[in-house]
């Protein structure tokens, strides 16, 4: 029986194409490896252009009753979550687009007006891109940005803070309305979907923190919270000890409707696109006065000790949290 590609998932085949990338010489002198948020290439100047592609598909990205607008907002805030976590400024934004015949001209005018919207707020020009048919709508973004100080996934040392810049647990709790028919009132369902439908990349937030110097390493979160603190104990040989689990208020009402683990909520969910960061335990004061400059905050949730888990202390007991998280073609 032949293997397809579900086989492998979205990250086998991420494994399976830097495998052959690297054994054709394309990882040699590269400053961020593979695995981080992005690309970058080291300037004459010392800054960095942080380079990022990422796809907005339909059929995948889209759930239900999402408008064309922010759909193509969407695409744009995918791409800048992942600058903001380098702590590179947005300078431009390129797209391909893939659009269906039968495609109504209005949904497209409403998808590049989000799309134009988005890319303005962030601070960035869109300098062009391309456009074909295909039997899906697709947003093929590429995002570029400049870091006077690149923040890596692999700088965490023990004795760093491990903090949010925001809660978790809406978009999964939305995901569970909008895909498998859970109800809610109007009220929650309506802030729980808005997560989903309107997300926003904590741009100023990341640049800021990053020029503070005061964050040792940082990832975006769009994969999921739990998978995100695996990746980042992972790709700086730590383990994290998580004391406080930031679950939103919504979240909390949904899980007691419903009767389930609001921790699951919060854990195992993606697309929330708030970054995870660790801090240096001296600065954590400095930290909260940055964000609190460019009207973010940043939530304590843990702290970076020596060793190679990820867990959850409750009470004298330590729960072990996997990397679960969103994969295409899974």
């Amino acid at each position: 029986m032949k293997m397809s590609v579900s086989d492998l998932g979205e990250r086998g085949i991420i494994d399976l194409i830097w495998s052959i990338m690297e054994r054709d010489g394309h990882l040699s002198g590269q400053i961020l490896p593979p695995s981080d948020d992005a690309s970058a290439l080291l300037l004459s100047d010392g800054t960095y252009l942080v380079l990022k592609a990422d796809m907005f598909v339909k059929m995948t990205d889209a759930p239900k009753g999402m408008p064309s607008y922010h759909m193509g907002a969407k695409a744009v805030t995918m791409n800048m979550s992942d600058l903001a976590s380098k702590g590179a400024r947005p300078w431009a934004f390129l797209f391909s687009l893939g659009v269906p015949r039968k495609y109504p001209q209005k949904d497209l005018r409403d998808l590049i007006s989000g799309l134009s919207s988005a890319t303005k707020e962030y601070g960035a020009q869109v300098l062009g891109g391309d456009v074909g048919e295909a039997r899906d709508l697709i947003i093929s973004g590429f995002a570029v940005g400049i870091a006077k100080n690149l923040v890596r996934r692999s700088g965490a040392s023990p004795g760093d803070i491990i903090a949010v810049t925001g809660e978790f647990g809406n978009t999964a709790a939305a995901y569970k309305i909008l895909l498998e028919g859970m109800k809610a009132p109007n009220r929650l369902k309506s802030a729980l979907c808005r997560s989903v439908y309107e997300p926003r990349a904590k741009v100023s937030l990341g640049v800021a923190l990053a020029e503070s110097g005061t964050v040792t390493s940082s990832m975006d979160s769009s994969d999921g919270l739990a998978f995100t603190l695996n990746e980042l104990s992972k790709s700086s040989r730590v383990s994290f000890r998580i004391t406080n689990l930031p679950v939103s208020k919504e979240a909390c009402e949904f899980a007691s409707i419903y009767k389930i683990s609001p921790e699951d909520l919060a854990l195992y969910g993606g697309e929330e696109y708030e970054l995870v960061l660790t801090i240096k335990q001296d600065k954590w004061a400095e930290a909260s006065k940055v964000a609190e400059s460019v009207g973010g905050r940043l939530i304590r949730i843990g702290e970076v000790l020596p060793g190679s888990k990820v867990f959850l202390a409750k009470g004298h007991e330590e729960v072990e949290i996997p990397p679960k998280g969103w994969e295409h073609l899974r």
